[in-house]
């Protein structure tokens, strides 16, 4: 069989991955010279812990299954079981950390409840003030920056696979081919798009004008190294707000009694945090819905989030490196994982993961796979 995927962002490139890995010939085609959209521009999180109970959370598991098993043979994805802490505060907090304990499938998410020195003792640079802490031991990590490049070069090594940057797909001409903007037509048993927030131009004349998914806008930033190990990604307990495993009558006794901060709340906020290879610290992330986007960053959100992660590591942050601000897929039904649709005859598009990319890339495109009979 002849595969070609259009997109290089982690969903195209984990498609290109599994129908390699079942024999296949694969093409894969992208626009850029590399992928430069929300693949590169996340936390890098495997993150099982707030995902919604049931498919979610199983493909969430599967995923993170697969994503050790894929960074074992490529070390280059800076694979890690690093898990995460969400420090709680107050008596509010905690009653929703403990009603997240209580759930039938915490077993399954790794969760345990820990004191304030126990969680001290897993991640030593939690020198702030908190009461006690989320730990989800199924949560890893990987380098988002340099993930699918890592992928890329282990799959360049199979004379199956065969990469075209540069490259933007204008057409779907026949029968499971696709013609680029240099006028090539690029053919084969099935086509998978896999084009991230790139929802207009042949998206849209493909799927038509009621696609089921929103495009969605972060900002998010990176320090210098800290200097010492950060050893668990951690989040704050706006992040039990965000994620859906958290809803429970403590959460909205939590909304109720002690709301979010303005700001938090004006950008739709939450703290995630993770230590990069290099020692720098991934910090995020705000959540912009209503088109048209912002086309600048503000530093309300950057200021908040600094005076969270100061007040957990108990000393001030490195130097900023950089600030970024990203757009993502997400479906506008929040239950749906992915938006996977026939397009065209052997034409497929998968999109809207939102911000769980990262996360379940590697179980979507098993999905395609079994379902397309590769």
């Amino acid at each position: 069989m002849r595969v070609i995927v259009v997109g290089a962002g982690v969903v195209g490139t984990l498609h290109a991955w599994h129908a390699v890995e079942r024999g296949h010939e694969v093409v894969q085609i992208e626009r850029e010279a590399e992928a430069r959209g929300a693949s590169l521009r996340n936390f890098g999180q495997i993150w099982v812990s707030g995902r919604a109970g049931g498919e979610e959370l199983e493909t969430a598991l599967r995923a993170r299954e697969l994503w050790e098993e894929i960074g074992a043979r490529v070390p280059g994805l800076g694979f890690r079981a690093n898990g995460s802490l969400t420090p709680v505060r107050n008596d509010l907090e905690l009653a929703v950390a403990e009603a997240a304990l209580a759930r039938p499938d915490a077993a399954a998410r790794g969760y345990k409840l820990l004191a304030a020195d126990e969680a001290r003792a897993v991640n030593p640079a939690l020198r702030g003030a908190f009461e006690a802490a989320l730990y989800c031991e199924r949560d890893a990590a990987v380098e988002p920056r340099t993930a699918q490049l890592a992928l890329r070069k282990h799959l360049l090594m199979s004379p199956n696979y065969t990469f075209l940057p540069g490259r933007e797909v204008r057409d779907v001409v026949g029968e499971r081919a696709v013609r680029d903007d240099h006028g090539e037509v690029h053919g084969g048993d099935a086509v998978v798009l896999c084009t991230g927030a790139w929802l207009g131009g042949l998206v849209r004349e493909l799927a038509g004008p009621g696609l089921p998914v929103r495009r969605v806008r972060l900002q998010m930033m990176q320090t210098d190294p800290l200097g010492e190990p950060l050893t668990t990604s951690v989040a704050d307990a706006d992040s039990f707000r965000y994620y859906p495993a958290y809803r429970s009558p403590a959460l909205d006794e939590l909304d109720a009694r002690r709301p979010q901060s303005a700001t938090a709340a004006a950008h739709r906020m939450q703290l995630l945090m993770v230590q990069r290879a290099d020692g720098g610290l991934t910090i995020g992330d705000t959540h912009e819905y209503e088109h048209p986007f912002a086309f600048d960053t503000l530093e309300d959100p950057y200021d908040h989030l600094a005076e969270v992660v100061e007040s957990f590591l108990g000393r001030p942050l490195p130097k900023i490196r950089r600030r970024w601000a990203g757009v993502y897929a997400q479906c506008t039904d929040p239950s749906r994982v992915v938006h996977r649709q026939r397009v065209r005859d052997g034409v497929w598009l998968v999109t809207g993961p939102g911000g769980r990319g990262m996360t379940c890339s590697p179980a979507l495109a098993e999905t395609t796979a079994d379902e397309l009979g590769w």
